[in-house]
């Protein structure tokens, strides 16, 4: 059942998720394409880019665009779309099916104030009837499929999730990815997967992407078993842990959780420079591997010297140097675990 290897369209990913149940997604938290470099080498089923704003997208705004870089190996890969205007979503969509994107997705998820002030992200949970008409026109204007996301409500009064779920089947969506907590919570507390449960007993054809607070496979294992979905999507889950899609398949397939050492810690967070530095130019890869940095480090007892290090450093030369000689060995690295991420600011879920 879990053939998490098969790479295939994303047309077949709809149509037959048990050969895809592990979607991962990229965030405003994190470098775009460096980071998708990192998640598609452990082979997901599905990888989203970060999301862009209709409005960007429609007067050609550069950073925009360079939001969407992706190359050939990352494919099946998914566009993410925000916003609340009926009439740009189709030819926002048709933007990014022309771009080479295999999936279009709705982000009607990110909490972020900026975001839902105009209705846009989360804020569209407030109208969910206006969801099922912007699925429904982007929809009309693409032939790849169409997914949404959502959060379970907009308050602990307001859980519409079972109600999105019918209203974008209806509207024609492939697939619904249903994040545990609402919008109020932010990242705070514990998602509630009974929503998504609740999400699944509604459904007749539309797949079901569970999601909030898969961090191991264990987790993995237990949203699957406690929701009865059709597959997960990792977000926060793989920052500083990029190997985490190829654990949970693992552990799903042959109940052994891969042991990860200080070395492997070592090698992806060079191997994730590598990239940055391929990609951004020095100011900016600074910055970047200095944020990185922090993912990978924050589980390591005994990391916080080369964490400060790495943060003083003025150079890249100079973090590399210090990355180099860091007693790699001597150090122990846990788990990530929910209570690490709550703060996080990301509009991802």
């Amino acid at each position: 059942m879990f053939d998490f290897y098969v790479r295939n369209t994303a047309m077949f990913f709809l149509q037959d998720l048990e050969n895809f149940e592990i979607v991962c997604t990229t965030s405003q938290a994190t470098p775009n394409f460096p980071f998708r470099r990192m998640t598609s080498a452990y082979k997901p089923g599905l990888i989203y880019c970060e999301m862009v704003k209709m409005d960007a997208l429609i007067r050609n705004d550069p950073h925009t665009f360079k939001i969407l870089d992706y190359e050939t190996s990352m494919h099946p890969i998914g566009a993410q779309l925000c916003g609340s205007k009926l009439d740009l979503a189709g030819p926002c969509a048709r933007i990014l099916e022309d771009l080479g994107f295999d999936v279009i997705d709705l982000n009607c998820g990110c909490p972020v104030d900026k975001v839902t002030k105009d209705g846009s992200g989360s804020g569209l949970l407030k109208t969910p009837e206006k969801i099922g008409e912007i699925i429904a026109n982007i929809k009309a204007a693409v032939k790849i499929p169409v997914t949404v996301k959502i959060r379970a409500g907009w308050d602990s009064l307001s859980i519409f999730a079972p109600r999105i779920t019918k209203i974008a089947e209806k509207a024609g969506a492939s697939a619904i990815c249903i994040h545990g907590r609402t919008r109020v919570q932010g990242y705070k507390g514990p998602a509630n997967w009974d929503y998504i449960r609740d999400s699944k007993k509604e459904a007749k054809e539309i797949k079901i992407i569970a999601n909030g607070d898969v961090f191991d496979p264990i987790l993995a294992k237990n949203i699957f078993e406690v929701t009865g979905c059709d597959a997960i999507l990792v977000a926060r889950g793989t920052m500083g842990q990029p190997w985490i899609i190829e654990d949970i398949a693992n552990f799903l397939q042959t109940g052994i959780l891969n042991k990860r050492t200080s070395l492997d810690y070592k090698k992806a967070f060079l191997e994730h420079i590598s990239h940055v530095l391929s990609y951004q130019n020095d100011r900016r890869a600074l910055l970047d591997v200095r944020r990185i940095g922090s993912w990978y480090l924050k589980l390591g007892k005994g990391t916080k010297y080369l964490r400060e290090s790495v943060n003083r450093s003025s150079s890249i030369e100079e973090t590399l140097s210090h990355i180099h000689n860091f007693a790699w060995e001597e150090v122990e690295f846990r788990p990530l675990t929910g209570i690490e991420e709550e703060g996080c600011s990301s509009c991802e879920e």
